[in-house]
Formats: structure tokens, sequence, C-alpha cells
């Protein structure tokens, strides 16, 4: 299958949203070293309308309106001189590039991008260089497939905003798309302010416990071994009876994100053969939006989620008994306080010139299936398929995500699946460790 690109278009707000050039600043969370990259996701939408709406041009009709209250996308990203952190300079007359592309086949036969083949599906986002991403830090392509379908490609700088940022302002797109007057929530920047430094900086919350200084993040960043992605499923029924085991062995009761994310942990690292003294962590964003005081405004678009870590010795996460693992997760929600997140925003500003890192033995896990990616909806109802295409998250290069299956997907309704970023040497062992999830555990 080809993808045909046909031609890339600037896309310009509506009317000029200011008049001089400025430099805003960024908030410290949207400055930690670890989300100076792009995340890239697609969604697909299904043709379900008789109407002869051409989703190209109400995309970038609608893009072009939401420009204007959401003008910095248009900026670029650029190191400031005085303590080399990243701001955002906006520039009179810039504009939002969107790739138009073509497929000569339909959505149903591809199953619609549910557990895609990787190399396709790379070709249906954007895929900036590292300065490219700094100088256009929102890129869009839109896909139109033979049956009328399409795919809304998106490569966006982590800088200028995380998942729930970014859904934000689709849904202000989507609004204008079917005929909205006005957006339902102003977005709001504010950033240096709402999440910046106290004075004097202080770091009452040890946080150094998990983090350490290097100016080099390089060797974190890329693993120079070959990773590769697969999807797995996870039936409703294997997930009651992991879940029941760890309550039998412990009197516990765990979510699956705790119950799941500790066995999968554990697969991980017995598949990557980790030496039993080197330490390793589980990391996951968390919403912090109304656990700071006082609570972001329902605008704020900027990266409003902190990293949280679990750290254990290689041997003791993979010979102690799961619950004692989904148990430790479960427990470090606990630090989640006003006091936490202050105390990372001041150590980001006491240490951001010794690099800050969380390590090279890092498994990063994160929850997709509540966030409110598919409901972004355009006029033709929300996406039937989401999925991610980005390899780093909280400064792990193999990532993990739990993902709903596609609403298009016939016979696929119980349970969902996770996608795993593994070494390549490692994902045959996972994969046998992940067969006890459905034969049970013992």
């Amino acid at each position: 299958m080809e993808v045909t690109i046909h031609e890339t278009t600037t896309i310009f707000p509506s009317k000029p949203p200011f008049s001089e050039n400025h430099v805003l600043p960024l908030s410290h969370l949207d400055t930690d070293r670890n989300l100076n990259l792009t995340f890239r996701y697609l969604r697909v939408y299904v043709n379900h309308t008789t109407q002869q709406l051409d989703p190209y041009e109400v995309l970038t009709s609608s893009l072009s309106a939401a420009l204007v209250p959401y003008y910095q996308f248009t900026g670029c990203l650029r190191r400031r001189p005085s303590d080399n952190r990243l701001e955002l300079y906006c520039q009179v007359g810039n504009g939002i590039p969107v790739i138009l592309s073509t497929v000569d086949c339909t959505l149903a036969s591809i199953n619609y991008l549910d557990d895609p083949d990787y190399e396709f599906a790379e070709k249906l986002v954007p895929d900036p260089r590292y300065d490219e991403a700094l100088t256009q830090p929102l890129i869009l392509q839109l896909t139109r497939f033979k049956c009328g379908g399409w795919v809304f490609g998106t490569a966006v700088h982590h800088a200028m905003c995380d998942g729930m940022g970014s859904t934000l302002f689709f849904h202000a797109m989507a609004e204008i798309a079917r005929g909205g007057n006005e957006m339902k929530v102003e977005p709001v920047w504010n950033r240096s302010s709402l999440l910046g430094p106290r004075n004097p900086p202080r770091v009452e919350f040890p946080v150094h416990e998990f983090l350490s200084l290097d100016k080099d993040l390089s060797p974190y960043l890329e693993s120079g071994k070959p990773a590769v992605r697969e999807c797995f499923e996870v039936k409703d029924e294997w997930l009651d009876r992991l879940k029941g085991f760890l309550n039998e062995q412990s009197g516990l009761n765990f979510t699956t994100f705790e119950a799941l994310g500790a066995f999968i942990w554990r697969a991980k690292a017995k598949a990557s053969k980790i030496p039993g003294d080197e330490i390793v962590k589980y990391a996951y964003l968390t919403n912090i939006r109304r656990t700071v005081k006082p609570a972001l405004p329902a605008g704020y678009w900027g990266n409003g989620c902190v990293p949280i870590y679990v750290q254990l010795l290689a041997k003791d996460l993979i010979n102690q008994p799961i619950w004692k693992t989904a148990d430790a997760i479960k427990k470090s929600k606990s630090i989640i306080t006003d006091e936490y997140v202050r105390s990372l925003i001041d150590f980001q500003e006491l240490h951001y010139d010794e690099g800050i890192t969380a390590g090279n033995r890092v498994s990063a896990f994160t929850d997709w299936r509540h966030v409110g990616h598919e409901t972004v909806d355009f006029g033709w109802g929300g996406p039937v398929t989401v999925f991610p295409l980005s390899r780093h998250l909280v400064g792990s290069v193999e990532p993990c995500f739990f993902l709903p299956y596609s609403s298009a997907t016939e016979g696929k309704k119980d349970g969902f699946k996770v996608l795993v970023c593994l070494q390549e040497e490692a994902m045959p062992v996972f994969k046998e460790e992940m067969k006890q999830l459905e034969h049970g555990l013992s």
C-alpha cells in the first residue's frame, strides 16, 4: 500500500491574532528535558454520512479559525540565551503545515488500523526532524482512503502541550467544524506564572531519590538496540482472573492499571535480562490540573501532568509476588500533592543546567482508554481508532499503552489491547510471559 503525498499547504489564522512579534515563556513542566520530543498519533474516521463534504476543506477551514485563539501553535520553539530553556517566539504571518495524501485502499481492508502495519502507519503521520519540530511545533496530515474514510495524523512538540492539552485544541477545531459559533472552553496560556518555580525555590519532597543529574541525556533516549512494537489482547476474563489472584494473595483490590501494569513490568524485566542489582523504574504521568493550588483553569492547555516513579531492584521485581509490585504502584499515587508538584518544578529550576534524568531502565505506562482522544468529532462522528506512534514517554524508550479496540472492528469488544515497545531481542521471551495472562498465574 502506497501513501501518495499530493501537497503541503500552510494554513494561516483566519484573522491576525496579534500585530507584533513577541516571545512567550513556557512552564517548567513544558521545558522538562524529557519532553523535548515530538508526540505522534493518528485518528481514523469512517464516512457514514451521505453528505459530500470534503474532510480536507472542513479541517483546514476549522483549523484556520481555531488558530486565532490558539495562535501559539504557529510560533517556533527556540533556546533562551539566559538559561538554555525553550521559549516560544511568535512571529506575524506564520501558519501550520497540513499535508494532503491519499491511499488506494479501503479502511476495512486494513482493519481500520486497529493493529496496523507499523511501516505503513508511519507514513500517515508527519515525522519532522529535530530542528523542524522546533520551528514547526504542530504539523498535520490528512489521508483520504478509497472508501471515503480518512486518517488524521498529528505531530506535536511535547513542549507545547500534553495529550489533554492537544485534545482541548482539537475539540475547539471540531466545534467550529460542526458549525459552532463559539468555543465552550476558552484557551489559557499564562504558563510561567501558573506552573513556575516558587521564590525562593525549595525542594521539600525528596525527588532526588528517583531523579539524577546528567547533562547527556542521549543514552537514556536512545537504547542503541533495535526496538519493535507489538499489540497484545487483554480479555476481560483474563484481567478478572489476574485481579482475583492478586486479591487472594494480598486481600487487596487493585485497578487495571495497577494489576496489569505490575504484570507487564515484571514480564519486560524478565525478557530484557536486566542484572538483578540494577534499579528499574515504573513511570507514569498523572494529571495535576486539579491537584495544584489553586487549580489550573479549565482552558489551560499546556503540560498539566507530572511523572510518578516506582523503583525496585530488578531481582525484587522479578522474584517478589506480583501483588507487592501492584501495591507499590497503588501507594505511589499517594505522593501526588501540590507539594510534590511544586518541589518537582523547583527541582527543575535549581538543576536544569545539570540535566535531569530518571535513568535508562525506565518502563513508562499510560492508559489511553478514557482520555477523550476518541471524542473529537469533526462531523463524521468520533474516530473509530486512535493509535500512538511515539517511542518515547516519560524518559522511557520502551513505552506501554493501554488502548481500546477500534469501534469499527467486529468481534473485538471484549477487553482492550496493549501496545508494547521493547528491544527486538527481548520480544520472544516477553510473548511467552504474556501467555501466563491467558492461562492464569499459579
